[in-house]
């Protein structure tokens, strides 16, 4: 496989990159190469070309070198555009024509044509849509930080039209046009990407990136990094607040020294340390890293922090680590205070280093957070929310020893190999198309929490089952959101599903042909959106006692979450608050904590009977399985209902699931005990009376 990724952005070279040194000379070249790096180990990789910018500027002669060799599978080019000069991200859309003819020839010049195309950033994915329209090589785009974002948090007018406009353009463009998006966390997926005219879930993969954390795992202050930041303290030994990131507005990181700055308590328990990048002068920095150091030397005068704040104008890579363990030692804080963070590299460093998080609830540390369980998550535009949250772990020595030890959960999840299988696997999918079947003769829609998965040898089994089904369609119906659920799948390496039930039911995903993708069945939402008002259920709901509502990233358009207090009338107040309010809604309660309302013709069970008569098939043909109390309506449906032998919400003993089976076998062998009898019995039923 020949893969050719496309990065137009920033001062990239294959080594001792200068992190900082533009505004666009930031974490997504990071990624890119350990990406690269992770990648080329595959054996069914062949080669990696890393096609860039070429270009003359006083940042030095590398940058104008036409190839850069890396490995032997691995190379840097870089191609002319029109524009000989070192050009900003928002100056790129000027580019892409003649950057795309120059690719294009440099492709014409090669004996091999790649496989693939992965476009990071939005004029990578304008130049990448040209080529795929040109020769048909399909595209993976990566958008590492959204235009709509970046609108939303300033607006339109703090950068202008001119600039935004354009970007935008081509991520709309990159949604329609690349064969598959990858989204480095849920928030990416499900929320930000939300707010553009050609999102489409199903065609977003979740992948979370690799790091390599080796380096950072028992690192130790050094002697340099105790004497970087000792000149500027008058009490070094204090417990250490540590930001670390670019000057740029996004980061925020005015935000935490107004936190600091107001508030007496945090300066009484810790220094603050704020590293933003390697500068010279700041007034030789572009305009936005200029102006953010501007803003950042006025806080500290006008709240006269000096001695309180150390502030180095240079670090080398190599004292990263050390920076983390400074903080660590004094028992100190790790503060992301971005105003949106697309996924968040220095959360896992800051972790792997053993140093409790508090992050903006904005993006990727929502997932992060809410895996390794390392921190809180604060709102980055709320100064005292920023240092409640810093207060809080420092004047906690158990809560900080707890987030402290999570850390070691960041290197487990978030492996660089790991990250390139699932990389190659989708590459190869969309090269190699599995699609479903097209005329199933049978379907078995399952849940997926404790009922699909739950035990590896019983998945193991089940998808050795599956293998042999030649005419059953498999599915998942599951109260998590599409993505969520996705992530779980490729997780536990399930069979892929052909029909995807997600958000209780509210929400439908039907397999594409090229068998990777997946689209929202338009008809389905078009039925639960009739009556469906979200804005009147949250009023109706909003003082109910024992309700409270899930995180943002739990809502879906057609589904509201709570956490309940778990009392036996919970159903019936809330149903009871809806109907006063003259509000027709499905209420789904489960494990006597989480409950979902949803618009009245939405459940697993209907969502069920749609796709059985999508599929054309009766329904002794369909089988269905699960666990738990949001399955009722699932298992109340169907005739053939399954329920697995670790059920919870007392399944077996309610009378509208009498018609069940009862498994013997846990988790997935209980899936396929069940669809096995109901076979049977109908071969039984089929058998002439002697």
């Amino acid at each position: 496989m020949f893969i050719l990724h496309l990065a137009l952005q920033g001062c990239l070279r294959g080594a001792n990159v200068e992190y900082g040194l533009t505004a666009d000379t930031g974490g997504h070249i990071r990624y890119l190469l350990d990406l690269v790096e992770a990648s080329a180990k595959d054996s069914a990789v062949s080669r990696i070309v890393v096609a860039t910018r070429r270009f003359d500027s006083a940042f030095g002669p590398d940058y104008a070198a036409p190839v850069e060799r890396l490995s032997d599978k691995v190379e840097i080019v870089r191609l002319a555009s029109r524009d000989p000069g070192y050009l900003a991200k928002e100056q790129l859309h000027t580019e892409i024509a003649s950057y795309a003819e120059n690719l294009l020839a440099f492709i014409a010049g090669e004996p091999v044509r790649p496989d693939l195309i992965h476009a990071h950033y939005a004029d990578a994915a304008a130049v990448a849509a040209i080529v795929k329209q040109r020769l048909e090589i399909p595209f993976l785009f990566t958008a590492h930080s959204l235009g709509r974002v970046k609108e939303r948090a300033f607006g339109r007018a703090a950068f202008g039209c001119e600039e935004l406009g354009p970007r935008i353009a081509s991520e709309e463009l990159a949604l329609r046009e690349a064969d598959a998006v990858i989204a480095s966390s849920r928030d990416e997926a499900e929320v930000q990407y939300a707010a553009y005219a050609g999102y489409a879930p199903g065609r977003i993969r979740i992948l979370p990136p690799g790091s390599d954390l080796d380096r950072f795992a028992g690192a130790r202050a050094t002697p340099e990094v105790e004497a970087m930041l000792g000149r500027f303290l008058h009490a070094p030994e204090k417990p250490a607040i540590l930001a670390l990131a670019r000057p740029v507005r996004k980061k925020n990181l005015a935000a935490l020294l107004t936190a600091y700055g107001e508030s007496a308590e945090l300066q009484a328990l810790a220094n603050l340390v704020l590293v933003a990048g390697t500068r010279a002068d700041y007034a030789e920095l572009d305009g936005d890293m200029a102006e953010t150091i501007r803003d950042l030397l006025h806080l500290i005068d006008r709240y006269d922090l000096y001695g309180k704040v150390a502030y180095p104008k240079t670090h080398r890579p190599g004292d990263v680590p050390g920076l983390y363990a400074y903080a660590r030692e004094r028992r100190g804080v790790f503060v992301n205070p971005a105003l949106n963070e697309p996924f968040g590299l220095t959360l896992l460093e800051a972790s792997a280093v053993g140093l409790p998080l508090v992050a903006t609830d904005s993006g990727g540390p929502n997932d992060i957070v809410e895996m390794c369980g390392n921190g809180l998550l604060v709102d980055p535009r709320s100064p005292k929310a920023i240092a409640d949250g810093i207060a809080r772990i420092l004047k906690d020595p158990a809560l900080w020893d707890r987030f402290s030890a999570a850390g070691d959960v960041a290197a487990k999840a978030y492996d660089w190999r790991r990250h390139a299988a699932r990389y190659h696997g989708l590459a190869r999918s969309l090269l190699d198309p599995k699609p479903g079947i097209a005329a199933p003769e049978q379907l078995l829609i399952c849940d997926i929490d404790n009922t699909l998965v739950g035990c590896r040898d019983c998945l193991q089994a089940f998808g050795e089952w599956r293998e042999k089904q030649d005419r059953l369609a498999f599915g998942v119906a599951t109260g998590r959101s599409f993505h969520s659920a996705m992530a779980i799948l490729e997780q536990q390496e399930t069979p892929r599903p052909q029909v995807m039930i997600t958000s209780v039911g509210s929400e439908i995903y039907h397999l594409e042909p090229n068998g990777t993708t997946y689209a929202e069945d338009a008809d389905w939402r078009a039925i639960v959106s009739k009556g469906w008002n979200p804005a009147a259920v949250r009023e109706a709901l909003i003082d109910l006692p024992g309700l409270h509502p899930q995180a943002p990233l739990e809502q879906r358009s057609h589904k509201l979450s709570y956490f309940s207090d778990g009392s036996r009338t919970i159903v019936r107040r809330v149903r009871a608050r809806l109907e006063a309010a003259g509000l027709r809604c499905s209420v789904i309660h489960s494990h006597a904590r989480y409950l979902d309302v949803l618009p009245l013709r939405a459940s697993k069970g209907t969502a069920v009977d749609f796709v059985r008569r999508r599929y054309g098939l009766s329904e002794q043909a369909v089988f269905v399985a699960g666990d738990s109390g949001n399955d009722i309506e699932m298992l109340r449906t169907l005739p053939q209902a399954i329920i697995v032998a670790n059920f919870s919400d007392d399944l077996a003993s309610l009378p509208a699931l009498s018609h069940s089976y009862v498994a013997r076998g846990k988790y997935a062998l209980g899936i396929m005990e069940g669809v096995d009898h109901f076979r049977g019995r109908a071969m039984s039923a089929c058998e002439p009376a002697s």
